[in-house]
């Protein structure tokens, strides 16, 4: 068995079972001042603040796809507007051949 101790930042394992139970810190008193001192409210704006903290990668990665969405769509328009502007002028070509056709036709 390994007698290394691990740290927070290289556990000596990633297995919460076969990690070492959490123990109160020995260095500061069993009632803290912190538990006194902070009041249910504030407890309960810090931890709304921790998850609106937590959410904002959630918040850019949604904006992101959106812009993302937003371009492709753009994308697909732009191009649907060449290819409808390629099909007229194909359209165009082959009416006025058509009409040079009938005209020869008509001339003899």
């Amino acid at each position: 068995m390994n007698t290394i101790a691990g740290t927070i930042d290289r556990p000596v394992t990633h297995d919460p079972k076969k990690q070492a139970p959490m123990k109160p810190s020995t260095s500061e008193p069993a009632g803290s001042a912190t538990q006194d001192v902070t009041t249910t409210g504030a407890n309960d704006s810090r931890q709304n603040r921790t998850r609106e903290m937590q959410l904002i990668p959630e918040a850019l990665a949604r904006a992101h796809m959106h812009d993302r969405l937003q371009a492709a769509e753009q994308e697909r328009r732009a191009m649907r507007l060449v290819t409808a502007r390629r099909m007229q002028r194909r359209a165009e070509r082959a009416s006025l051949r058509a009409r040079r056709a009938l005209a020869m036709a008509v001339m003899q």
